[in-house]
């Protein structure tokens, strides 16, 4: 019975993912945000490498699993650029995007503490279809008709925009404008396999200073695509001696959330997240929750130097 509760839920994820394909998903959005907005490239003043590791539904055979790194650096006091790469699979290899993006950011100041940028991204995704990975569960869940889909490229691009201070931010961006869509195209009608569809993104979130030693920081995500819920994610960090942080988020309906960071040193920073379902895929018991490994290193020279994080 347990194992049939898994390939139910392989399938429905899978063609979930076919018909109203949306973007990866992240906890730890509020340090990933190069990932969904292109604006943000080169608005921390220096080189910096950004990498995360999600592995989703532990102990859920086939469960999704994303990977993203980017690089981004300011190569002027205006200008930004940078590259993302991120890699989600579902399935034990059954579905498999990746994503090539070069970004480019301009940035004007508003006053004498607030920036503003306009960031633009541009590339391709590379999708596989693996039909054959669903019999390791039961032969007959490979759906009659279907090819597979070998790293079938489609191009696309996309822009934000992303205002900051030292203690506020705010972006609005749309990764991918383009919604293209994949069919098998195997025999004389084309089959119907996936679609790309635009994502919106809105994101936010200030740092309170509540005495020298301790910053508060509320923050959240908007995530809206046609043909899907809303996705809204909350979340509330303390930050102590600009070292460590610890706080607590809550998707809408879906999970709660753990949030950890620890800035090792003034250039390295690790960051962890633990999800639990509030859904029924929470009580199951084959169902370990959500992880998130965060990393990020920044490159300071002796002219530009980070004496106090920013907390975003």
């Amino acid at each position: 019975m347990k194992k049939y509760n898994i390939i139910i839920i392989i399938v429905l994820a899978v063609t979930s993912t076919l018909s109203a394909q949306q973007d990866a998903q992240y906890t730890q959005y509020m340090y990933n945000t190069l990932a969904v907005n292109p604006a943000y490239a080169g608005s921390r003043g220096v080189f910096s490498i950004a990498a995360l590791h999600r592995s989703q539904w532990v102990g859920l055979d086939g469960a999704p699993t994303t990977q993203t790194i980017n690089f981004n650096t300011p190569v002027s006091e205006r200008v930004g650029i940078g590259l993302s790469i991120v890699n989600d699979e579902i399935g034990n290899g059954t579905n498999q995007d990746t994503y090539f993006d070069a970004v480019f950011s301009y940035t004007v100041p508003t006053s004498e503490f607030g920036k503003l940028s306009f960031g633009l991204k541009a590339g391709g995704h590379f999708l596989n279809i693996d039909f054959n990975q669903l019999q390791n569960f039961r032969e007959e869940l490979v759906p009659a008709g279907f090819d597979n889909v070998d790293k079938q490229f489609s191009p696309n691009f996309g822009a934000g925009i992303y205002y900051h201070t030292d203690r506020f931010y705010a972006g609005l961006s749309v990764p991918n404008f383009l919604n293209t869509e994949h069919f098998d195209g195997s025999g004389e009608s084309n089959t119907f396999l996936a679609e790309e569809r635009m994502n919106w993104y809105l994101i936010s979130g200030y740092v309170f200073e509540l005495n020298p030693n301790l910053k508060f920081k509320p923050a959240g995500l908007l995530k809206a695509v046609k043909g899907a819920p809303l996705q809204v994610d909350l979340s509330a960090s303390f930050l102590l001696n600009d070292k460590f942080s610890l706080g607590a988020a809550y998707r809408w309906d879906a999970a709660a959330s753990a949030l950890f960071g620890f800035q090792i040193t003034d250039q390295f920073m690790l960051g962890l997240a633990y999800d639990r379902e509030i859904t029924d895929l929470g009580s199951t018991s084959f169902n370990d929750g959500s992880f998130e490994v965060f990393l990020r290193y920044e490159f300071f020279t002796r002219y530009k130097k980070v004496l106090t994080p920013r907390f975003f």
